[in-house]
């Protein structure tokens, strides 16, 4: 199956991304592997025709926003995302209509409709750099209250954070990271910023999917618990196989993250089914919004 689908993508022009959540034989099939944004920024710079997304739909979103001139297919278009559901255009038109003209700053993890309505988006490794680079005390940040909540303890700005979270991330409790240190003394725990910010104050470090493989390649501790989906430990042994990692939960799974299969991909492939578009009304103001954060790190 993996001879066929290498065979077809060539066919296509295609290149397959993988989320650091997918399953292995899905990371260990992609061309690239990483973080939504990083993945579909990486493949508007390639010259590839066709992108295949092996995540959840917001990711592929994301890629037809910032390639627009490529065609987008999920091998799953049902695999959504419980937190950027927990946010609509409408509720946020509504909000932003409430609390009259302030910043809105959208996590990437959100829809092509929300991110329109935003001002800036946000990364969780770049939040912090985003919210201090508006010229405004209050900003409204969403959808995850995790996220604004860590980045409000760390700003002298008001944050008003929108009521949502990734219900995996914000289920991971004080008493679980504890039993885990308990099991694994010395480990170094490392947690998303989408985690409750009680479990964030216990962490050594809070990062992103890639701040993590970062700090894991270039740590000298041997030994860590990983405070995230658990789609990430397979890249993690695999780029450091002389180090242990250690879920701090065994109820860190997506199940959507998880939907998609070989077989999803080579039916994709052969079918050119599964296209994921932004209209241009949305993609515009969604691009901006994209950009803007962009030109941060520049």
């Amino acid at each position: 199956m993996i001879k066929q689908i290498e065979a077809i993508k060539r066919q296509r022009r295609a290149i397959i991304l993988a989320h650091n959540y997918q399953p292995p034989e899905i990371q260990d099939l992609a061309d690239l592997c990483g973080d939504s944004l990083e993945l579909s920024r990486l493949a508007a710079a390639t010259d590839a025709e066709t992108i295949i997304f092996c995540g959840v739909r917001f990711m592929a979103e994301t890629a037809a926003i910032l390639s627009p001139q490529k065609t987008v297919l999920m091998p799953r278009p049902e695999a959504g995302c419980p937190m950027a559901d927990m946010i609509t255009p409408e509720a946020l038109a509504s909000r932003k209509a409430e609390l009259g003209e302030i910043p809105v700053v959208t996590y990437v993890n959100s829809t092509a409709a929300v991110k329109a309505l935003s001002t800036i988006c946000c990364t969780s490794a770049n939040a912090l750099e985003v919210v201090e680079s508006l010229d405004a005390d209050r900003i409204l940040m969403g959808p995850d209250r995790n996220l604004a909540l860590n980045i409000a303890a760390r700003t002298t700005k008001e944050i008003i954070p929108w009521p949502g979270c990734c219900p995996y991330h914000d289920r991971l409790s004080v008493q679980e990271v504890t039993d885990a240190r308990r099991a694994h003394p010395g480990a170094v725990f490392l947690a998303h910023p989408e985690c409750r910010p009680e479990v964030v104050a216990l962490a050594d470090a809070a990062l992103s999917t890639s701040g993590m493989l970062r700090y894991a390649r270039e740590s000298e501790k041997n030994e860590f618990i990983i405070g995230t989906e658990i789609g990430l430990l397979h890249t993690l042994a695999k780029e450091n196989p002389h180090k242990r990692f250690y879920a701090a939960s065994e109820n860190l799974v997506c199940p959507d993250m998880k939907r998609i299969s070989l077989a999803d991909v080579l039916g994709c492939l052969e079918r050119m089914d599964g296209r994921v578009t932004v209209p241009e009304e949305i993609r515009r103001p969604a691009y901006a919004a994209v950009e803007r954060m962009i030109a941060l790190g520049r």
